[in-house]
């Protein structure tokens, strides 16, 4: 596939229209967002923090280092993959800081308003495999369970688009060593393999 980025134009209104929403007084935008790339694969993160918010851009930071390197070992380094992946989010925006330090979890008000812009998106793109990043994420798609049961599995799952292939992936925030120590790490490991041999993945490296 081509690095020749040509932004699909649904999308790019779609963008335009997000980037404009304020639903939220309590989180601290604009919204982010990717680039509208017309993709098989969709990856969606939980939210923003304010470095993304900054450089208007999803996983700009130290947790977004991490992610792109494992991507890397699938094919697909950083500027590959934020132009053949769409990237959405649970929410848009960030949601602020906890009184003793770190991200605030969204609310449930927030992450309601927030879904119909997730919605659309999978309406869109029709995806045929979706990578969520994290519990929040997870969530969204899957009844809750330990990330030692979903993460290193492929589900069949039924979205606003239809149904879709769909490879957890756990955090890649340095505050979490989930992905560094066992089984974390060894079950990252069949996650990555499993996403390297789904076709939707194998036709981003054509």
């Amino acid at each position: 596939m081509s690095d020749d980025f040509v932004p699909h134009p649904a999308l790019a209104a779609h963008q335009r229209a997000l980037r404009a929403c304020r639903r939220c007084p309590d989180m601290a935008g604009p919204p982010v967002t990717g680039l509208p790339v017309r993709s098989p694969v969709m990856l969606i993160g939980q939210a923003p923090g304010p470095k993304e918010v900054e450089q208007h851009r999803p996983f700009a930071w130290t947790a977004g280092r991490t992610l792109f390197r494992w991507f890397a070992r699938i094919g697909l380094d950083e500027t590959a993959f934020r132009r053949r992946v769409y990237m959405a989010a649970v929410c848009r925006c960030f949601p602020g800081k906890k009184p003793r330090g770190g991200d605030r979890v969204p609310s449930p008000q927030e992450i309601a308003n927030c879904a119909p812009w997730l919605e659309a998106e999978l309406r869109l793109l029709h995806p045929q495999l979706l990578l969520p990043v994290g519990r929040l994420a997870i969530g969204r798609f899957l009844a809750p369970r330990p990330l030692k049961d979903l993460v290193g599995q492929r589900f069949r799952v039924t979205t606003a688009g239809g149904e879709c292939d769909l490879i957890p992936l756990p955090h890649p925030s340095g505050a979490s060593t989930w992905h560094v120590t066992e089984p974390g790490k060894s079950l990252l490991r069949e996650a990555l393999a499993l996403i390297a041999e789904h076709p939707a993945w194998r036709s981003l490296l054509d």
